[in-house]
């Protein structure tokens, strides 16, 4: 029995390859794709000047049952803050962060960018 789908791996993978480039033409350098620590996963962390934005990329084919950036519950966030702490730590950096979604719905022509989608 498979239980692994390819198919939606790549689609995820090339969702977040639109979002990073999404972030890069907005002025963003994606600096780690895919940082993993025992808490979680990153999926993206870029700079913004001064700035290190943690980036959660969710696709929906639609949104029939809330859309992508709905999909951020707590629980999620919780691992992403965690995720966030450890990066931080490992790299030795102390200056502003935050936590972005890139939500796409239906395909990549159509991100909302949601800066600051949940506080730490």
């Amino acid at each position: 029995m498979k239980l692994f789908n390819r198919s939606a791996s790549s689609v995820g993978a090339s969702m977040e390859d639109a979002a990073a480039h999404y972030l890069q033409r907005a002025g963003l350098s994606v600096v780690e794709r895919n940082y993993r620590s025992r808490h979680g996963e990153i999926d993206l962390i870029a700079r913004e000047s001064d700035t290190v934005v943690f980036v959660e990329v969710r696709f929906r084919r639609s949104n029939r049952f809330g859309g992508a950036g709905a999909s951020v519950d707590t629980r999620k966030q919780q691992k992403l803050l965690a995720t966030a702490q450890s990066y931080l730590q490992q790299h030795k950096l102390d200056c502003p962060c935050r936590f972005d979604v890139l939500a796409i719905d239906g395909d990549a022509q159509n991100i909302q960018w949601i800066k600051n989608a949940f506080e730490a």
